[in-house]
């Protein structure tokens, strides 16, 4: 594939996993909260793109696009969510959890900019072995009103580790905008205070943001020191939390998310290509997914001895 062809590849599988996730979810089969990642696919595709198979991920409960993006298996996911034994966690973290060793997907969490140093741990142990394997820390912008946020940013650029902090800035944590939680919209410029290269992408765009990330991984594979820093504002289109639209709460308008539906970054990404080429790769991916969402369904739950594995205390 193209480069072209691999970013819309990238888009089109999260947008159509996470739609035919908000067709499965109101049937109950469906064992954990979801939060859906439409709108905001362009963020994962372009960061993970960039990225090795050797490198590694940090996510966040909006975990599904990370996930799928660096290459996860799909049908673990969708086990996954079904709470399926064959599951990526065995049925034990579902939505929130996701994660692949095998292809550097080491998984999201609940708790919000806990992954953040997770991926510094990461990346200074991959600087002590003399790797230059790079690892990602992706995080939204409530996450920055966190105390660990600018502690580990600043033990990233005292120790020069090999780390991307990439902010996928929606412009709410939860339901509460930007600026009624945070006295400016600079977050980019807290980063470069500590002495971190820092690049803002506001346009949501798929290819700046793979250009972005690849230039801070070759930096990073060519012998440069990190961390970068790369802030890229998008927009959610459903719900926090769940499959529905939240317009009615109005904490926001559908006025403000238009601009945003027009640049959808499915759209975007499938302009360069031929209408044939672009219903090859979609039909492809369709039949991936029903063969997933097949799998988890037929798939057993974890047996009853299960329920006290992998619980410490």
């Amino acid at each position: 594939m193209t480069l072209e062809e691999r970013l819309f590849a990238h888009v089109y599988r999260i947008r159509r996993v996470e739609e035919r996730v908000s067709v499965e979810y109101p049937k109950d089969v469906i064992r954990s909260p979801v939060h859906l990642s439409i709108g905001q696919e362009a963020v994962a595709a372009g960061v993970c793109e960039a990225l090795g198979k050797e490198d590694a991920i940090f996510g966040t409960y909006r975990s599904h696009a990370t996930y799928i993006a660096k290459g996860g298996d799909l049908r673990k996911m969708v086990a996954e969510l079904y709470g399926k034994d064959a599951g990526c966690c065995r049925g034990k973290g579902g939505s929130m959890h996701l994660i692949d060793p095998e292809v550097g997907a080491l998984g999201g969490s609940a708790v919000v900019a806990t992954t953040i140093p997770h991926a510094a741990g990461w990346a200074y142990a991959n600087k002590i072995r003399g790797k230059r394997h790079v690892a990602v820390a992706m995080f939204g912008d409530g996450a920055v009103e966190e105390g660990v946020f600018y502690e580990t940013l600043n033990f990233a650029a005292l120790k020069k580790l090999p780390v991307i902090f990439v902010l996928e800035n929606n412009g709410y944590a939860i339901h509460s905008p930007l600026l009624t939680r945070q006295p400016k919209d600079n977050i980019a410029e807290r980063a470069a205070s500590f002495g971190i290269p820092a690049e803002v992408i506001d346009d949501g765009d798929t290819r700046s943001i793979y250009e972005a990330t690849a230039r801070a991984v070759q930096a990073i594979r060519e012998g440069k020191e990190g961390p970068f820093f790369i802030e890229c504002r998008i927009y959610r289109w459903k719900e926090h939390v769940g499959i529905g639209e939240d317009w009615r709460f109005g904490y926001r308008h559908q006025a403000e998310a238009q601009p945003w539906i027009e640049r959808d970054p499915l759209k975007v990404t499938a302009a360069p290509l031929s209408e044939a080429r672009r219903q090859e790769i979609e039909t492809s991916i369709e039949a991936e997914i029903a063969d997933a969402f097949q799998f988890a369904e037929s798939a057993p739950f974890p047996d009853v001895s299960e329920l006290l594995t992998d619980v410490y205390a």
